[in-house]
């Protein structure tokens, strides 16, 4: 229908035009002429909504100190317009400058209120620092906004599971009076990604009975859960939710199922699914070949690959990590040694930290540790400690004390408190009963206060999660489990079994 002469249209309104013009500027000169146009139609005067849209359009070109200046030359800014900027900045990955913001706007005068707080939490968990994190809650617990407010209380469970800190996570999630999708998801997330996969599943069993159904994220940290633990009669039921609530298309979950079946041993079920999956990533690929890689599987982890690249899927440094590491534990010396020339020659990739570790601890195992050296020595960047505790494993293996020691000093510079460089370090020196040098080691970690992290096994059985670790006697039937194991232990002797007591990792915190 044709506009009347009295009908409103666009022209009517030009300060309107120069706002939806906003949406379609990509440089900053375009940025800045609807800026002018908008201050010349409103008269020097910018109306809420229209600086609102600047300082947002401003941002997602990265121009921060306009944005700023902007906000600093409003007369009096609302709290609307400050939490537009402070959600932008937050939004767009400017995580340092909306704290920065944040801390400029605390004012007795115009105070943060209940919508400030969630995106500088926002922007203090992505930063994973609970230092910067801390102080927000202090003030939300000041301004009154963290008693009752979902929203915020969520920003916090969230905020402080990114920065690893799960008890107190816990402690403000337990607080909550009223909970919703995002807080459960948050606080089941936090547990997952920081090694609580057992509280991850009890808390999630929780939700549901609470009336709250689980969406993509919570599922995803329950499959994280699942795998983690071994859990596979759990992990199947996950699979079965996933496939009732429709995510047999959703890559990244399916991605996840996909991991939790290889993590949890059953590589056909693995295998099978990947297999009917449509339209999968490099990411989904590179999941498929880890977990041919877990299992010391090659060949097959490379046939994965080699049918990716066929595909047309291009692999990242992920895909490489997983590659890499499937060839050092099957002992593909020759392929793994390729693979790695290929990053850079073939696909311009280059190697990180995850691939140096990975190719030195494919030559450690085959027992050219002087190469192993050689490429460390040869970084591009200082190498990090996960590359000298390759090499250092590998003298353990090899039984190389000279290259051993020189190595452990590092390592011991890199990271004094790491317990099981002190510990592998005392088994080479045990290896060739040079009993004096193991007591050394034992000295230097009780003066420097190390602790042995004691290690520990997880088993799933009539559908419940068993944690047992060394010279464990807290299960209920340990006394049933011991019995058993000695019985075994006779069994296997008598068919032959020598253990090879030479290689057995020694406990230097107990050593008499």
């Amino acid at each position: 229908m044709q506009p009347t002469k009295h009908s409103p249209t666009l022209k009517s309104f030009p300060c309107s035009r120069s706002l939806l013009k906003l949406k379609s500027c990509t440089k900053a000169s375009q940025l800045k002429q609807a800026h002018a146009a908008l201050l010349t139609h409103g008269h020097g005067h910018l109306p809420a909504a229209a600086a609102a849209a600047l300082l947002s359009s401003y941002v997602s070109l990265s121009l921060l100190d306009s944005a700023l200046l902007l906000l600093r030359a409003l007369p009096d800014p609302s709290s609307f317009l400050r939490n537009s900027l402070l959600r932008s900045l937050s939004a767009h990955s400017h995580f340092r400058a909306s704290l920065r913001l944040y801390s400029s706007l605390l004012s007795p005068r115009s105070p943060p209120d209940h919508f400030t707080f969630p995106f500088a939490l926002r922007s203090a968990a992505a930063l994973s620092d609970p230092r910067l994190g801390r102080p927000i809650h202090a003030h939300s617990i000041l301004y009154a906004c963290a008693d009752d407010d979902l929203y915020v209380n969520a920003a916090l469970v969230d905020m402080y599971s990114k920065c690893g800190h799960v008890d107190t996570a816990r402690r403000v999630f337990d607080r909550m009076r009223q909970r919703d999708l995002v807080s459960w998801t948050s606080m089941i997330s936090g547990y997952a990604h920081n090694g609580y996969a057992a509280e991850a599943l009890d808390l999630f069993r929780l939700m549901r009975r609470s009336g709250v159904e689980p969406g993509r994220v919570g599922l995803l940290s329950a499959l994280l859960a699942c795998a983690h633990l071994g859990a596979l009669r759990k992990g199947t039921c996950f699979h079965g939710f996933t496939v009732r609530a429709g995510f047999v298309r959703d890559v990244k979950v399916v991605t996840a199922v996909v991991d939790m079946y290889g993590r949890c041993g059953s590589l056909e079920l693995a295998r099978a699914v990947f297999d009917c999956t449509e339209g999968k990533d490099v990411v989904c690929w590179g999941a498929m070949v880890a977990c041919y890689g877990y299992h010391g599987l090659g060949e097959e982890a490379i046939g994965v690959f080699e049918r990716m690249v066929e595909d047309g899927v291009k692999p990242n440094h992920a895909t490489f990590t997983s590659l890499l590491s499937s060839c050092s534990h099957s002992g593909l010396l020759r392929e793994g040694k390729e693979y790695f020339d290929s990053m850079k020659l073939t696909y311009g990739i280059e190697p990180n930290h995850n691939h140096y570790a990975c190719v030195v601890d494919i030559l450690g195992r085959a027992g050219k540790l002087k190469e192993a050296h050689d490429i460390i020595k040869r970084m591009p960047m200082e190498p990090h400690c996960s590359i000298y505790g390759s090499l250092l494993g590998a003298c353990r293996i090899h039984g190389d004390i000279d290259l051993g020691e020189r190595i452990a000093d590092k390592l011991f510079e890199l990271n004094p408190h790491h317990s099981g460089y002190y510990v592998l370090l005392s088994n080479i020196y045990a290896a060739k009963s040079r009993w004096s040098d193991v007591a050394r080691v034992r000295e230097l970690m009780v003066g420097r206060m190390v602790n042995k992290v004691q290690g520990f096994s997880l088993i799933e059985f009539d559908n419940r999660i068993h944690k047992f670790g060394m010279e464990d006697r807290c299960h209920p039937e340990s006394e049933e489990v011991y019995s058993y194991l000695q019985q075994l232990t006779s069994e296997m002797k008598q068919l032959g079994y020598v253990p090879q007591a030479e290689f057995a990792l020694r406990d230097v915190e107990n050593e008499n």
